[in-house]
């Protein structure tokens, strides 16, 4: 289990990450763009660009931070975390349009190849300078990402990662120009752009699958199922609903337990479940447990259930001559029909012609009334 942080701290080391970020994006799209346009790089100034594209990335994750760290309130019960969500899918439709654009420029200078820029080895220095802040970047950034576990964070790590990967294509690119290839530069700063493209189509696509609650993934929701019939009192579990919200997991899950416990016995039950999978799992950050006396999935759909007021009348109706003897009666919701527990006092079990008389009557309501299975008489002392 990943170490867990208090929600002030994660919200500083966040901002401190892309503080970090920021200001060596910004040291890189200068220098980049500079000597890109000082040693004729048209690979290395698309490369300045995509690094700007990584200062607009590490702005957003500081505002989506501040906003989605903010605690629940009565309009937002369940947190601001899709303020980091929707900041994600924002990044994303930037880095489509930025590498788009970069991959229309070049295309269009390479229809006249003779007047394409030779780069010089000024540039190809800067490329590998690029190369190791980068990566350092990356290493840097993944490593908060995991420790806060924060979604949004981790894609801006992978995006400083790509632009590791980017400054090695116009490494390549420049070095295949001075080799005698006077397209490679320019091909290279494609190859960048698509690159761009791709990272924010990525983007783009994960955070429309958390707005519209797409589930966890198969093998987290399996070991979340498999905690679940672990934890003691529990039969099975015949519905099991995950969503994501930022960083957090929210987890729906109906359980069956032995249909004869109380009431409270069932809810003791229901809090180790959300308990253990709290304790357990570093993104759950809420369980929503309902308890099930078996698999009602598909039961009563013929008809409603009849309800307490419904037993009352039928028992009073059936019992019209020792209504005034029931203590008290519970109602069993099982396979589609009820069964029902009758509380007589003790001294009526000790008459043999009252007794005779409960049980006829307790046929006779058997007989006719469809929705009940069974009745059950109990005398109480």
């Amino acid at each position: 289990m990943a170490e867990t942080l208090d929600a002030l701290r994660a919200e500083r080391l966040k901002n401190r990450a892309s503080l970090v970020g920021a200001a060596m994006n910004i040291l890189q799209a200068g220098i980049k763009i500079g000597f890109g346009i000082l040693g004729q790089s048209a690979a290395l100034i698309a490369d300045g660009i995509h690094s700007l594209s990584d200062l607009l990335s590490d702005l957003l994750v500081i505002i989506a931070v501040r906003l989605g760290s903010r605690k629940a309130d009565l309009d937002h019960p369940y947190g601001h975390r899709r303020f980091e969500t929707i900041a994600t899918g924002i990044l994303g439709i930037s880095l489509v349009a930025i590498g788009g654009a970069i991959a229309w420029s070049v295309m269009e200078r390479m229809a006249t190849p003779e007047h394409l820029p030779m780069p010089n080895y000024l540039s190809l220095v800067i490329a590998g300078v690029s190369i190791l802040i980068n990566e350092g970047l990356f290493h840097y950034t993944k490593h908060i990402a995991r420790l806060t576990r924060s979604k949004l964070l981790m894609a801006n790590a992978w995006h400083q990662r790509s632009d590791a990967i980017s400054s090695f294509v116009v490494l390549f690119g420049i070095g295949a120009v001075m080799l005698g290839y006077p397209l490679a530069d320019a091909i290279a700063a494609i190859v960048v752009a698509l690159m761009v493209v791709k990272i924010g189509l990525n983007l783009l696509f994960d955070s429309i699958k958390e707005l519209v609650d797409t589930s966890l993934p198969p093998t987290l929701v399996a070991e979340i199922r498999s905690t679940i019939m672990a934890i003691d009192g529990v039969e099975g579990i015949h519905l099991l609903r995950s969503r994501q919200m930022g960083e957090d997991a929210l987890i729906d899950a109906h359980i069956v337990v032995d249909p004869r416990i109380t009431v409270s016995e069932g809810h003791c039950i229901g809090d180790s479940v959300r308990d253990e999978l709290i304790g357990r799992f570093d993104d759950v950050m809420d369980v929503l447990v309902h308890v099930d006396p078996e698999d009602d999935e598909g039961l009563f759909e013929h008809g409603k259930p009849l309800k307490r007021s419904d037993v009352k009348r039928l028992l009073e109706r059936y019992f019209a001559d020792a209504k005034h003897h029931i203590e008290d009666f519970r109602i069993h919701y099982l396979d589609g029909q009820i069964e029902v527990e009758i509380v007589f006092p003790l001294v009526l079990s000790e008459e043999p012609h009252s007794l005779l008389t409960l049980k006829q009557q307790s046929r006779r309501m058997v007989a006719k009334e469809r929705k009940i299975d069974n009745v059950f008489l109990f005398f109480k002392a």
